[in-house]
């Protein structure tokens, strides 16, 4: 259609083909709209799904339970609050990174888009970003490392806050556990950062149960039969004291003859406890053993070997 201007407003607005479509600034206007729109519900319904699942990893019930009443639920399945916090924690922090990561990659791509539908040549924006991304890639191989140890380390539930670990380049409590870096506090009170990444192996003191291992060492012309019947029963009067029978899971148990040195021989006594109440529990062993065998004439190689220059 000419009009009196001689402009022709067909192919102005829908194409110089002059087929009825949208063209031009009310194309790019209504694509810009649709990819937004797009982006949002996609980041909803990937957040809403993520939440489903962190959610159900944070009950940590099969699926038929998930349905039933709480009262009902504890008819299944009895674990301690400790577990479910911790494991609700590790669920949450997890959500949170995969949500974080799910919204950069969808506003990203759709800003692409956007930059495409206004007419820009987005080629040398990608060549760009991929060159950048190598760079950075190259750059922060530490980070990355880093990033990725912490999230097996969630994953896996390695430790958490309030577990005393063994890191080898530093042990104490957890204070806490992120993506990149390890806060740890040692008995001294002296605070511990370690990156993710260069820890090699934990050696974790508070999950399940632990062990006091006690070995006590006695002279050769002593009766060994003997000892070890003294042994028990000492660390027996402490499992089945009030206050500390709470903290052992198995009864005591004397092991034997451990070793064998050059004037003395050693038994080995053997208590399960909780995690973390060994050292407590290793204690009043100790001294109820040395009182015990002090008690029975029991000498230990200690009056058999003379101190030294």
């Amino acid at each position: 259609m000419i009009t009196a201007s001689g402009i022709d407003l067909t192919q102005s607005i829908c194409g110089g083909d002059g087929t009825q479509k949208w063209c031009g600034p009310a194309v790019s206007g209504s694509r810009i709209g649709l990819i937004i729109i797009l982006a949002i519900v996609v980041r909803f319904v990937g957040h809403r799904t993520i939440s489903r699942l962190v959610s159900r990893t944070a009950d940590g019930l099969p699926v038929q339970l998930r349905k039933v009443s709480v009262r009902a639920r504890s008819l299944f399945v009895s674990e301690p609050a400790s577990t479910s916090a911790r494991r609700q924690q590790r669920a949450e922090t997890i959500g949170s990174v995969l949500r974080s990561i799910l919204s950069f990659l969808v506003f990203t791509i759709a800003f692409v888009m956007v930059l495409d539908a206004l007419g820009l040549d987005i080629a040398p924006v990608l060549t760009g970003a991929g060159i950048a991304g190598v760079a950075v890639g190259f750059g922060a191989q530490n980070l990355v490392k880093d990033f990725l140890s912490g999230m097996f380390m969630i994953l896996e539930d390695q430790y958490g806050v309030g577990d005393w670990i063994d890191a080898g380049m530093a042990s104490g409590t957890v204070e806490a556990v992120g993506l990149r870096t390890t806060r740890l506090r040692d008995a001294d009170g002296t605070v511990w950062h370690l990156r993710n990444g260069e820890i090699l192996r934990i050696g974790n003191f508070s999950q399940g149960w632990a062990r006091v291992v006690l070995d006590v060492p006695i002279s050769y012309d002593q009766p060994v039969e003997r000892a070890q019947q003294v042994l028990l029963a000492a660390a027996t009067s402490v499992t089945e004291d009030p206050a500390y029978a709470d903290l052992v899971l198995d009864p005591p148990v004397v092991w034997g003859v451990q070793s064998y040195e050059e004037k003395w021989l050693t038994l080995r006594v053997v208590i399960r406890t909780r995690a973390r109440q060994q050292d407590e529990v290793g204690r009043a062993v100790r001294l109820a053993v040395k009182n015990a065998l002090d008690a029975d004439g029991i000498k230990s190689p200690a009056t058999a070997v003379s101190p030294g220059p």
